[in-house]
C-alpha cells in the first residue's frame, strides 16, 4: 500500500535544511581543517569560521566577537544563565517568565540551589507576561532578566523592549530568547534592548546540533564547558565548522526572506483558525494580536492529544501535541499551566516557509472527523466504566470520569494551576530540541 505525502505542519520543532545552507554545508566538508592552526588548511578554516560569524552578527546587529558558537540553543542558553551566574561578584536575583523554554528555566532553577534568588514572572491567559508584575520583580540585586522574544507553544510575542527598560532601570541585562523568531520576525540587539540573545540553527533551517549565543560587551561569562581557550575563553571544544556555516547561510538567507511572507503565513493561519470555528468546543491559544505569524495552538476539548496526534499521523499529517503524556514526559505543559489554560488536547500547527492553503485545507479536512471518533471513543469509555461500577455495587459518586481517563468532571474546571493545584509556574517539560 502506498504511504500518504506528508503534509508537515511542525516547522516550530525543526525545519528542514535551506538550499543555501545544504550548499554551505557541502562546501565546508571538503575544506576540513582547525582554525586553530596556523598553516594553509587551518588558515582557510578560520577564514570560514570568520566569515560565518560575521553574517550571524549581521543578522542580529552585533559585533562579530559577541557571538559565541555553541551546540543548539539549549547550550546557548544554559550558558547565557550559568555563565553570567558564575562570573557574577555581588548581584544574586535572577528574574525569568514562568512560560520561558525549559532551557533558561532549568538552570534559573538550579541556581536556586547555589545561593541565588529567582523570581518566576506570571503571564496573562495569552501567556503574555504581566508587565506590572514583571516591573514589580526587578530589584536593585537582580543580575539578569530572561524573557523570550515569542512563546514556543502558543506563539505570543512578549513585551522585550519594555522588559529591557525596567532590567536596565536597575542595572540588570536582560537575555532574549530568540530562537522562534529569527528569521521569522526582525530580531536586533538595539532594537530589542537585550544584552545577551539565544538562537538555534535547526529552527531556522539550518543543521541540528548548531547554536549561538550573542553576549554584549557588558555580560561577561564564565565558561560552563571548560578544556580549552576556544570562543574567546567563552566555551571549550572544536568549532563544528561545516555546520556553523551552513547555519550562518541559513539565518542570512532567512532573514531576507521573512518579511516578504509574513502576510502569507498570517493568511494560512487566519484559515486555520476559521476552520477550527466550525468544530465544537475548540479553544485557540495565545495573543490574538502579538503572535508568529506562521503558529496556531489550540485545545480541542474531551480529546487526549496524543490520541488526536497518532489520528491525524495515521492520515500523513506531522502536528505537536504540547499536552501531557508525550514520549518523553508524563507532566502537562508548563505553558498551557502558566496561562491557565487547559491542558489536555491541546494541539500545535507551524508552517514551513513554502506550506500553502493545500496544507491548510488538508488539516481540516481531516482533522474533524479525527476529533468526532475520539470523541465518541471517550463517550464509549466513559459508559463502559458507569456500566462496570453499577455492576460491582460500588457508590456511583461523583461525576463522570472525563476521556483523559484522569478523574476529572466531563467539561470541568480547565486543568490549570488553578484547577488542579498545581504550582503556577509548573513543572518543566522539554518538548523540544534545540
Amino acid at each position: 500500500m502506498r504511504a500518504a505525502a506528508e503534509t508537515y505542519l511542525d516547522a516550530a520543532s525543526t525545519t528542514p535544511l535551506h538550499p543555501r545552507a545544504r550548499a554551505a554545508l557541502v562546501e565546508a566538508l571538503d575544506g576540513f581543517g582547525d582554525p586553530s592552526r596556523l598553516y594553509g588548511r587551518g588558515r582557510r578554516a578560520r577564514m570560514l569560521l570568520d566569515r560565518s560569524r560575521e553574517q550571524l552578527a549581521a543578522a542580529v546587529g552585533a559585533a562579530p566577537d559577541e557571538v559565541v558558537l555553541t551546540s543548539g540553543g539549549t547550550e546557548a542558553a544554559n550558558l547565557a544563565v550559568t555563565g553570567l551566574a558564575r562570573a557574577a561578584r555581588r548581584r544574586r536575583h535572577l528574574v525569568v517568565g514562568a512560560v520561558e523554554h525549559t532551557s533558561v528555566l532549568a538552570p534559573a532553577r538550579a541556581l536556586a540551589g547555589q545561593g541565588f534568588e529567582v523570581t518566576e514572572v506570571g503571564v496573562d491567559g495569552s501567556g503574555r507576561v504581566e508587565e506590572a508584575e514583571l516591573a514589580a520583580a526587578v530589584r536593585d540585586d537582580t543580575l539578569l532578566v530572561c524573557l523570550q522574544h515569542a512563546n514556543h507553544e502558543v506563539g505570543t510575542v512578549q513585551p522585550v523592549r519594555e522588559a529591557a527598560a525596567l532590567a536596565h532601570q536597575r542595572g540588570a541585562l536582560l537575555l532574549v530568547d530568540a530562537c522562534q523568531t529569527l528569521g521569522r520576525l526582525p530580531v536586533d540587539m538595539a532594537t530589542l534592548g537585550a544584552d545577551l540573545l539565544v538562537a538555534s540553527g535547526h529552527k531556522v533551517y539550518g543543521p541540528p546540533g548548531t547554536g549561538f549565543l550573542v553576549a554584549s560587551r557588558q555580560a561577561r561569562l564564565r565558561p560552563v564547558l571548560v578544556g580549552d581557550e576556544r570562543e574567546r575563553r567563552r566555551r571549550a571544544g572544536m568549532e563544528n565548522l561545516p555546520g556553523v556555516a551552513a547555519m550562518a547561510a541559513a539565518v542570512s538567507a532567512r532573514v531576507a526572506e521573512a518579511s516578504a511572507e509574513q502576510d502569507r503565513m498570517a493568511a494560512l493561519a487566519g484559515r486555520l483558525v476559521a476552520g477550527l470555528a466550525g468544530i465544537p468546543e475548540v479553544v485557540v491559544h495565545g495573543d490574538p494580536a502579538h503572535r508568529l505569524p506562521h503558529l496556531v495552538a489550540f485545545s480541542v476539548l474531551y480529546v487526549e492529544g496524543e490520541a488526536l496526534l497518532l489520528l491525524l499521523h495515521a492520515k500523513g499529517i506531522a502536528v505537536h501535541s504540547g499536552s501531557s503524556c508525550t514520549a518523553d514526559t508524563q507532566e502537562p505543559s508548563h505553558v498551557l499551566a502558566a496561562m491557565g489554560a487547559i491542558t489536555h488536547g491541546s494541539v500545535r500547527v507551524s508552517f514551513l516557509r513554502d506550506a500553502t492553503r493545500a496544507d491548510v485545507d488538508r488539516l481540516l479536512e481531516v482533522l474533524p472527523d479525527a476529533v468526532a471518533d475520539l470523541r465518541e471513543m471517550a463517550e464509549l469509555d466513559t459508559q463502559a466504566v458507569e456500566r462496570a461500577t453499577e455492576g460491582s455495587g460500588e457508590p456511583r459518586g461523583g461525576a463522570p470520569v472525563g476521556p483523559e481517563g484522569s478523574g476529572e468532571p466531563r467539561g470541568g474546571a480547565p486543568v490549570g494551576p488553578e484547577g488542579s493545584g498545581e504550582p503556577r509556574g509548573g513543572a518543566p517539560v522539554g518538548r523540544e530540541r534545540r
